[in-house]
């Protein structure tokens, strides 16, 4: 290890075990720091593994956020802990982020989010892929940017948290539909239209958090949303091709490995669409699909018909 390598190593403790915590553990590793993947289930008690924590990651799915977060704080850490959450989903009792959640335990301590096209998988086989880390902290940014860049991971920062972190959100409830159009076998047209209007879609949602229209056209945006609408691996896209298939959401989650983010995220995305009266039409009627309301065949139905209109508005 170079000396430059022994100076900047930092230590990070990743919370959660799963595919996409321990696909992160294993970047930061490789890049010489010091690295404790922890999860509820392994030995290790949360104290010890936070006692010297420069850097907390959070790769917990959204449902164990908040009790995770609450735990963390009954720990001492130092004041200049960096929090990095890797979430993807909207809490539904609050539809709060996971930076929010974070935030709200730690007002006092960076907040990073990580986000973009990252299949756990492919990045655990090695094979290249890029990353954006946002913060309104720009050192602390950077710093989180530094442990994870490789040769094989490409790491860029942005101002837009909010912005980084619903792209990863809400592309997985137009992953599910992008599944659907696979599985119905509708031709690329088809797809190319959905992803489309899909992005559109995340715009609309993300402008009335605050986030910046141009993030959802770089990597955490339309870059996720590739990744994800076109992949197999993706869980979400599963979901969709399934439903397709004719199985029902309940055999299809049975069987799924991990969590499906999207079909949480699209009930939430649903309540914030009521509260703030705002136009989701895809998301709209992946929820009927998830619910058994329509079929996917219906629910293509409603979309081709919709009102015919401009494709901006003035």
């Amino acid at each position: 290890m170079t000396n430059s390598k022994i100076e900047n190593r930092k230590s990070v403790v990743i919370l959660g075990a799963g595919a996409w915590g321990t696909a992160l553990a294993n970047l930061a590793q490789i890049n010489g720091h010091q690295v404790c993947l922890w999860s509820r289930q392994g030995s290790q008690t949360l104290e010890t593994v936070l006692s010297d924590a420069e850097i907390i990651l959070s790769a917990i799915s959204i449902k164990g956020v908040s009790s995770v977060a609450a735990l963390v704080k009954s720990f001492p850490l130092s004041p200049e802990t960096i929090f990095v959450t890797a979430t993807k989903g909207l809490e539904p009792q609050t539809t709060c982020t996971p930076s929010q959640i974070w935030q709200t335990e730690f007002p006092d301590h960076p907040i990073v989010v990580l986000s973009g096209p990252n299949l756990s998988q492919e990045i655990e086989q090695e094979l290249p892929a890029a990353t954006v880390v946002a913060s309104k902290n720009t050192a602390a940014a950077q710093m989180v940017q530094l442990v994870f860049s490789s040769n094989r991971f490409r790491v860029y920062t942005n101002p837009d948290p909010v912005g980084v972190e619903l792209g990863g959100t809400i592309k997985n409830v137009i992953a599910i539909a992008a599944g659907v159009c696979d599985g119905l076998h509708l031709g690329t047209n088809a797809k190319a239209a959905l992803v489309t209007r899909g992005l559109t879609e995340m715009v609309r949602i993300g402008n009335i958090f605050g986030a910046k229209t141009e993030t959802f056209y770089g990597l955490s945006g339309l870059g996720d949303l590739l990744a994800t609408c076109n992949s197999p691996l993706s869980r979400n896209y599963q979901v969709g091709y399934q439903l397709a298939g004719g199985k029902t959401l309940t055999e299809i989650l049975a069987t799924l490995p991990g969590t499906a983010e999207g079909v949480n995220t699209c009930r939430v995305l649903m309540q914030i669409s009521q509260q703030q009266n705002i136009a989701i039409p895809i998301t709209e009627q992946v929820y009927r699909l998830l619910e058994a309301e329509v079929t996917p065949q219906e629910a293509l139905d409603e979309l081709m018909l919709r009102d015919i209109k401009p494709e901006y508005n003035q």
